[in-house]
């Protein structure tokens, strides 16, 4: 669902979607979707958390990509506004990236980040 000004709250990139599909047949619930929050902790203030889950809350929005599912928590959302969520192989091996367009700053592993409020 895309804010007033027409970006969309969060997305899933192609590479992120084969990733979710793969990992997701391999769980025991046929209804597996990447869940994605944001906690406080983590050396820059913030840090993304990913799980799979079958259910979906009340306060829960769902993104799609390609048959692949990412739910989101509604206070998670506001911190991931604009957001896409991508899978990376390099050197350093494989794991999902949050492209965060509110982070500030981020730690050197990409799992934490802070934002002024």
């Amino acid at each position: 669902m895309p804010d007033s000004a027409g970006i969309p709250a969060f997305s899933v990139s192609p590479n992120a979607a084969k990733r979710i599909t793969v990992l997701a047949a391999q769980e025991a619930e046929p209804h597996t979707m990447l869940r994605v929050s944001v906690s406080g902790g983590g050396c820059s203030g913030f840090q993304y958390g990913f799980d799979f889950d079958s259910q979906v809350n009340a306060d829960d929005q769902v993104f799609e990509r390609d048959g692949a599912k990412v739910v989101i928590d509604e206070t998670s959302l506001e911190l991931l506004q604009g957001s896409q969520i991508d899978f990376v192989e390099d050197l350093m091996g494989s794991y999902f990236k949050i492209e965060n367009p509110q982070a500030e700053s981020s730690c050197g592993c990409g799992s934490s980040f802070s934002i002024a409020l």
